[in-house]
């Protein structure tokens, strides 16, 4: 539970924040994730949702994350969660948001979804990238930016992951050649297409339904990359409608080849599942690189 100090804390935060005094009635833990420690607040001026993890495992996570939800929101016609504000106390550092209600999904939910993530997809810029470093769940995600998406994809998304579960003897040395061989191949394996602004984790447990019937979206970890990147992490644990794809398509048609492609795409979520959660999801790795060279 939240000690005196914090609540103490966050109610200041408050205070500035929506301008009149502002009191803590009562605080419960949720559930959250496997990352933070997460709250719901009641309070004097409605519901507010508060993550807390270490400062110094985990510098300039919440920053990122509120970027994240804030580029999201600027860039999207979903409902992402309003920051109120990042903070340190002691050695822990805290993420406080309004409180997202939820609600039963409109019966059109997953055909709105796919058409927003579509419009959401064709914000662009020049190039792969972001202009900072940020994380997905627990790990730190690089984002120097590329003017090609396979050297960005290799460079900043699978040549890291595959360093640290070498070194965390999660993939033996002995099977090095057989991630050389797929960076040798994906060349061109990608359509040519102008860089997508991502979620850039967008599983079936990083949406809820709100309470107007339609789609929330938050724990990103947003960059500029290749629009397949999304699609990929939607299917890799399901519980998307096959409308959605259908909706997404229609806005937004897919190259050919685009459900194969989504297996290699899917290789940089399962190495970050393979150093979060160990040696379980390795052999999804191999299979995925198999089938593909």
């Amino acid at each position: 539970m939240l000690s005196l100090e914090e609540c103490q804390q966050i109610e200041s935060i408050l205070l500035k924040s929506i301008k009149y005094d502002c009191r803590i009635l009562n605080h419960a833990a949720v559930s959250g994730g496997d990352i933070n420690q997460t709250y719901k607040l009641s309070t004097s001026a409605g519901s507010f949702f508060l993550k807390k993890n270490s400062a110094k495992a985990f510098p300039g996570m919440f920053e990122a994350e509120g970027f994240g939800l804030s580029q999201l929101r600027a860039q999207s016609f979903f409902t992402i969660p309003d920051v109120v504000q990042n903070f340190e106390l002691s050695n822990s550092t805290y993420l406080l948001m309004k409180f997202l209600e939820t609600g039963s999904p409109k019966p059109d939910f997953w055909e709105d979804f796919g058409h927003k993530l579509a419009m959401m997809h064709q914000r662009t810029q020049g190039e792969f990238g972001l202009d900072q470093s940020n994380y997905i769940g627990s790990l730190q995600q690089k984002n120097d930016e590329s003017s090609n998406w396979e050297d960005f994809f290799i460079e900043m998304r699978l040549e890291p992951l595959i360093k640290m579960a070498v070194d965390e003897r999660l993939i033996s040395k002995m099977d090095l050649p057989l991630f050389n061989k797929l960076f040798a191949l994906l060349q061109d394996f990608f359509p040519k297409e102008a860089p997508a602004f991502l979620h850039g984790d967008l599983w079936n447990g990083n949406f809820s339904i709100g309470a107007d019937g339609y789609a929330c979206l938050f724990d990103p970890a947003v960059y500029f990359g290749h629009r397949e990147m999304d699609l990929g992490m939607t299917r890799l644990f399901g519980g998307f409608d096959t409308s959605m794809y259908e909706s997404y398509h229609h806005a937004y048609p897919l190259e050919s080849g685009w459900e194969r492609r989504l297996q290699i795409a899917n290789v940089y979520p399962l190495l970050v599942h393979l150093n979060l959660f160990g040696i379980s999801y390795y052999s999804q790795v191999r299979s995925a690189i198999q089938n593909f060279i």
